[in-house]
């Protein structure tokens, strides 16, 4: 494998091609979805091309690593990768010696992760890969270059936004906040998106017309609401069972928590039964804390 891919004279190109081709052969169908999304793959050194501290979804944090930028297809009989390209930070992009030592052909110039998916975007159509929808998170939801050229390519799409970005409105561009925060009551619908590991996914969605492309016509901001636990402050997805009134400020107890009490209280016979209580909600209160700040971050409803 390693001769494979360092020494053997290959065509990369020419197989992304045909596995993109088998997986439009045996998964495709009209109502198909494309999906763009960036991940990152820890390194140690700064030799591996494209390499440097950045953030890496993968690890949740700025790490060193490699970042790739992958266009997956799916449909009701399954899904695949289909696409790829390696995102080259712009330091190793102004830097042709570097490049040149880790083999990065001389034309390859810096690129945004959202060209990257529009240049993988733009190959599936011209290869006539069947589908109906794309769909990316934030990072790509941004550019809005690229929705007006999604738009241009006649492909419908849905990709998330900031809660701070604006969208255009008859009476001109509002915050996408402003606008959840003055959906009424009666414009939420409640709709299943299917079963999760923990149950059923349930949220409740509005819709908003706002004013996109002059080809396509009129848009829509589609917001899904987290339902809320009552017995809890906080509401966002995968949050754990547990929480009561009692105790404000902390999350539930946990599987892996009440694995640890009890080890601590039943097998090891604790000196101090207190401490490990103390301890026990000294963990709680900072998870959740620091899912809090996560939810905040990525713009969960809070309540």
């Amino acid at each position: 494998m390693q001769r494979l891919l360092r020494r053997a004279d290959w065509d990369v190109d020419g197989v992304r091609d045909d596995v993109r081709d088998y997986v439009a052969g045996q998964l495709g169908e009209p109502d198909g979805v494309l999906i763009a999304d960036d991940t990152g793959f820890v390194k140690k050194g700064t030799r591996s091309a494209g390499v440097q501290r950045q953030y890496s979804g993968t690890a949740g944090r700025t790490e060193n690593c490699q970042v790739g930028v992958f266009l997956a297809y799916a449909s009701v009989h399954g899904h695949a990768l289909i696409d790829r390209e390696l995102y080259l930070p712009r330091s190793w992009a102004d830097d042709p010696e570097r490049c040149r030592t880790a083999g990065i052909p001389g034309e390859v110039e810096f690129a945004t992760k959202p060209r990257q998916a529009q240049a993988m975007i733009a190959r599936a159509i011209a290869a006539g890969v069947p589908f109906a929808w794309f769909t990316a998170d934030e990072t790509y939801g941004q550019a809005k270059w690229l929705q007006a050229w999604l738009e241009d390519q006649d492909v419908s799409y849905v990709m998330a936004i900031r809660c701070s970005d604006t969208l255009t409105m008859p009476e001109g561009e509002r915050r996408a906040d402003a606008l959840i925060a003055a959906v009424p009551a009666q414009g939420w619908q409640r709709i299943s998106a299917g079963a999760g590991a923990h149950g059923p996914r349930e949220f409740d969605w509005a819709r908003i017309a706002v004013r996109a492309g002059q080809k396509r016509g009129r848009g829509g901001l589609v917001r899904p609401r987290h339902l809320v636990d009552s017995r809890a402050g906080l509401a966002g997805p995968g949050r754990k069972k547990g929480i009561s009134a009692s105790d404000p400020g902390m999350i539930g107890y946990t599987l892996p928590e009440i694995r640890r009490l009890l080890i601590s209280l039943v097998q090891a016979c604790a000196p101090d039964p207190g401490s490990v209580w103390r301890w026990s909600r000294w963990r709680r209160r900072r998870q959740y804390q620091a899912r809090l700040c996560h939810y905040r971050r990525r713009g969960y409803a809070l309540t």
